[in-house]
């Protein structure tokens, strides 16, 4: 195997890994939900749940990277005691980096496609939600435009990584995440100015049980464990592989916690950019949170941006947050992917590229088809975007770091004590030893709930 490339900072280590975590979820679903379920105990709640669920597996994933200093691909072949099977696990890992990225480098080109959109002006001939969820269906159906803005993510997103961690990944990746917090900040700076600004942060922020009385308390818990689980992309690798190129500096709990810090602004921050809009533009909230998608950043929010003064410049800024957020992201993932090509191969990141740019552009023919020729196919009632989604959210993350959990805390696997010293190891906050009780046996049954409550 090639020698193991490393970070040139931690500032690039905190941006790239934060950069993974933080989606497409963080901006269009959060708020939506926070509102529908709650409101400021909502975020409470979510908080709560990202410290006892997120940031434990977060503390494992980091901590079997930088012990064996490999990805998914190879860290439990590297870490797991003589005959012992936690390498399967690879197969699931791998999977679920590729699977993932057959969707969402899909909704990454229509992040583009509007961008341009509002760039050249063509989107502001459409002013109702009704209009723009018609163009947005024109958009989604031309398979020919879809391919063609599909392809443009990968080459870009896979062409960051053949420059190699540092002058690729890293440079690149810590310029696009300094610009979307600058553009975050611009953009919820402009939206409180907004008349009626005060009624979206008092929705937002002010602590109700409007959203209990409605859904019931139970399903606000679980809905806020949820959102806590899968906002951080936690349990196939995806965060692991940046364990890997650190050294023992720092801890890794210490570490999580930023990383996690700035996944929650931005999920945070987005809802000071929306809530006021929809409030001044829309009447208040009309998104159900338990339908909400990405449609809704191009049909509701456009219709928004499209009816405010000076909407043609905010969407622009928008869809370039949006890009941004997405990219890293993809980025983020793409480094994975290569590096599971680099510990199994002796080909360079240029040919890995090449490979895998063909590769990816096969495998989201299928999402990209679902909503044309293939869109009558379905399993469980779900389309094909819809059906890779579930795959990834509901089972593998639940299950993956289920296994994460397990193999850190268990004898049977790496070990309390191995876990324990890599975590610990560098200067930070420390993991205390009274958590083992929890993380060997609590957490487990949380991840279980959580698993059966996601997939069915």
């Amino acid at each position: 195997m090639n020698q193991r490339e490393k970070f040139s900072s931690r500032l690039g280590f905190i941006l790239i890994s934060a950069g993974c975590a933080i989606g497409l979820g963080n901006v269009y679903r959060f708020p939506i939900i926070t509102g529908a379920y709650g409101g400021a105990l909502f975020v409470f709640l979510y908080i709560a749940f990202l410290l006892l669920l997120g940031l434990p597996v977060m503390t494992m994933e980091l901590a079997v990277g930088r012990g064996s200093q490999r990805s998914i691909a190879s860290s439990f072949d590297v870490l797991e005691k003589p005959g012992q099977k936690w390498h399967l696990m690879k197969y699931m890992g791998i999977a679920g980096n590729y699977i993932l990225m057959m969707f969402y480098t899909v909704i990454s080109g229509w992040m583009l496609v509007y961008f341009f959109k509002y760039l050249s002006g063509s989107i502001l001939a459409y002013s109702t939600a009704e209009e723009l969820g018609a163009a947005f269906g024109g958009m989604v159906t031309n398979q020919g435009l879809m391919i063609v803005s599909t392809i443009a993510v990968i080459v870009i997103c896979f062409g960051v990584c053949s420059l190699g961690l540092q002058k690729g990944v890293e440079k690149i990746t810590k310029v696009m995440m300094i610009a979307l917090f600058v553009l975050m900040i611009g953009l919820a700076v402009y939206s409180c100015t907004l008349s009626n600004a005060a009624k979206g942060l008092k929705f937002y922020l002010v602590p109700t049980l409007d959203g209990v009385k409605d859904s019931g308390i139970w399903t606000v818990v679980s809905a806020a464990m949820g959102q806590a689980f899968f906002t951080l992309s936690i349990g196939i690798g995806s965060v692991a592989i940046f364990g890997s190129y650190i050294g023992k500096q720092k801890s890794l709990t210490g570490e999580a916690l930023t990383i996690m810090s700035l996944d929650t602004l931005v999920a945070l921050m987005s809802g000071l950019i929306i809530f006021p809009a929809c409030f001044t533009y829309n009447n208040g909230v009309t998104a159900d949170a338990s339908t909400v998608g990405a449609s809704f950043l191009f049909t509701t929010l456009s219709s928004i941006f499209n009816g405010m003064p000076g909407g043609r410049i905010i969407g622009t800024l928008f869809f370039v947050f949006m890009i941004f957020a997405s990219f890293s992201t993809v980025i983020a993932v793409f480094e994975n992917i290569m590096s599971f090509w680099l510990e199994f191969t002796k080909m360079g990141r240029k040919k890995i590229a090449l490979i895998n740019i063909v590769l990816m552009i096969l495998l989201a023919l299928p999402c990209i088809l679902g909503f044309g020729i293939w869109s009558d196919f379905q399993i469980m009632g779900k389309g094909i975007m819809d059906l890779e989604d579930y795959t990834v959210s509901n089972v593998l993350l639940p299950l993956g770091s289920l296994f994460y959990v397990i193999f850190c805390t268990s004898r049977y696997g790496w070990g309390w004590k191995s876990y324990f010293e890599e975590v610990n190891a560098g200067k930070g906050i420390k993991l205390p030893k009274w958590l083992k009780p929890y993380l060997t046996y609590v957490l487990p049954i949380i991840i279980i709930a959580v698993l059966i409550m996601s997939a069915f």
